[in-house]
């Protein structure tokens, strides 16, 4: 309770002592009140993430993009950057305005069989109305209908001839087989192929393919399939290293991790185990994954060695030990930076709105040199995006003092300040990216299945999903049907002599086909 008039000291000295202890408790007070708000407001925006996360949609546009260009203007008329419009060269052509795409059917590929059936006029309408004779016929009229035949089974006998010496009745001679995907197993090439397309490119786990499967009348256990793919694995398992040699000899590589959930038989729990994807150079146009139980920095290290290059990736410190000798350069992602200021743009919408007009406009000078190659890209990069980049450094220290450093907002320019160098690094050479979008959106497939198959059932589990995640991945890089390269691989990789392995390199491989079709 307050002190009363009668209770409150006369002495000068003591009077100062009682005001100086309730300023000390009114400040520690007001801290207490903000670290409270600050608590709060964190809080909010966690709870805003989390409800975004679950319910909201996935796009990071904003609800009103018209509000970035208040303060791209303010941009242009304090730091002296020329507008948007004004940032092609002089005497550029205006980039054409993209054609809107028609609408309507689209005729059907020309390599669809087609199968036609002829609808006639019954003979008693052949005979003309006004005369009576019989009409003659005068052309056709050809509409295309799209039909669907379901995929089926077909048993494949193999007859091996046998031979022997009828005056000798000896010397019998059986003709060889050519060897299989899998030796004295039921599985053709193309059965194989469907079900490893079907489990890692389509996510459909091995308990739906058997529903699938029984449904054409034939019963195929889980667990059978599951023995096929192990086998697969260690079959195709030098194709995949021929890969992971082909990455580690890129001067660039993509990098990025998701969670899996691994059934451990010995707890009979689960945990979580990583899948790491690593991605070539355009020299090098392979995506290789690898499985490790956990997120420890040991899995990065023992794949990449000592490999010297630029390693693109987020800011997770378990890379730190491989930046540290020089020889690897990191190179930050623009995108997660941007991503920390647009999820603190409900508690601080002055400073991330900002931030992210900064950013729109250092991507939008990356549109614009989409289609340079990788010298004129830098030699661009260096004359407009490193000017900007050192206003943006700028501003981020000032803006540090407008908001609090463990809010939403004060973090995101955390994040910016200590990424910085590996943020603008991007700039030092033409084929580095701005982000490592492209990592993420290799990821994807591995997110979507595990939302399928949910978990993994083992470590070697683990293992044939990075080796088959490796070869559906790095053919799609190069527009090549995973199913068609699968059952190609799984029939002639068993006969092929081991030192022309890298015939089944996916971009070899589409190299080989389309030679073949041209000869």
């Amino acid at each position: 309770m307050a002190d009363t008039p009668a209770q409150l000291p006369t002495d000068i000295e003591a009077c100062q002592a009682l005001i100086a202890e309730r300023d000390a408790r009114i400040s520690e007070v007001e801290r207490e009140l903000s670290e409270r708000e600050a608590l709060i407001s964190n809080l909010q925006n966690q709870l805003k993430q989390l409800l975004r996360t679950r319910y909201g949609r996935s796009s990071e546009k904003l609800d009103d993009p018209d509000q970035l260009k208040l303060f791209e203007t303010i941009m242009e008329a304090v730091w002296d950057i020329p507008p948007a419009e004004s940032e092609a060269e002089e005497g550029e052509e205006e980039e054409a305005p993209r054609e809107k795409p028609r609408r309507g059917r689209k005729p059907f590929p020309k390599e669809l069989p087609r199968r036609r059936i002829e609808h006639d006029l019954p003979e008693e309408e052949k005979a003309c109305p006004q005369c009576g004779k019989e009409r003659q016929k005068i052309g056709e009229d050809v509409s295309e209908q799209l039909e669907y035949v379901p995929a089926h089974f077909v048993v494949l006998q193999h007859a091996r001839f046998k031979y022997a010496c009828r005056e000798c009745e000896a010397e019998v001679e059986v003709a060889e087989k050519p060897m299989q995907p899998i030796e004295k197993g039921v599985p053709g090439p193309g059965l194989l192929a469907q079900v490893v397309t079907s489990k890692y490119c389509d996510h459909l786990p091995l308990y739906r393919q058997e529903k699938i499967y029984a449904r054409s009348g034939v019963h195929i256990p889980r667990e059978t399939m599951w023995g096929w793919i192990r086998t697969l694995t260690f079959e195709v398992e030098p194709i995949y290293e021929l890969m992971k040699a082909e990455v580690l000899s890129s001067h660039k590589i993509h990098t990025d991790d998701t969670p899996v959930r691994l059934r451990d038989a010995r707890k009979k729990q689960k945990c979580q185990a990583r899948i790491w994807l690593y991605a070539g150079d355009r020299a090098h146009p392979y995506s290789v994954f690898d499985y490790t139980p956990n997120r420890r920095r040991d899995g990065p290290v023992a794949f990449l060695g000592d490999w010297k290059g630029y390693l693109q990736a987020d800011a997770y410190s378990g890379y730190d030990c491989i930046y540290a000798p020089k020889a690897v350069k990191e190179v930050g992602c623009m995108a997660h930076a941007r991503r920390k200021f647009e999820s603190a743009l409900e508690t601080d919408r002055e400073v991330c709105e900002e931030a992210m007009a900064l950013i729109g406009r250092l991507y939008r000078l990356e549109r614009q040199w989409k289609e340079l190659d990788d010298d004129e890209r830098r030699a661009a990069r260096q004359e407009h995006s490193v000017p900007l980049l050192e206003k943006f450094k700028a501003w981020l220290e000032g803006a540090r003092t407008r908001v609090l450093p463990k809010s939403p907002a004060g973090m995101a320019l955390g994040y910016a300040r200590r990424n910085w160098e590996a943020l603008s690094r991007y700039t030092e050479h033409g084929e580095l990216e701005i982000d490592n979008n492209a990592a993420e959106r290799a990821l994807r497939d591995v997110a979507i299945g595990r939302k399928n198959w949910l978990f993994f059932g083992s470590h070697n589990g683990g293992k044939a999903a990075a080796v088959f995640y490796s070869l559906i991945a790095s053919a799609k890089r190069q527009d090549i049907d995973p199913f068609e390269y699968l059952r190609d691989l799984f029939e002639r990789l068993p006969n092929y002599r081991a030192n022309n392995r890298e015939d089944f390199l996916p971009d070899r491989w589409k190299l080989l086909r389309e030679n073949q079709k041209t000869q």
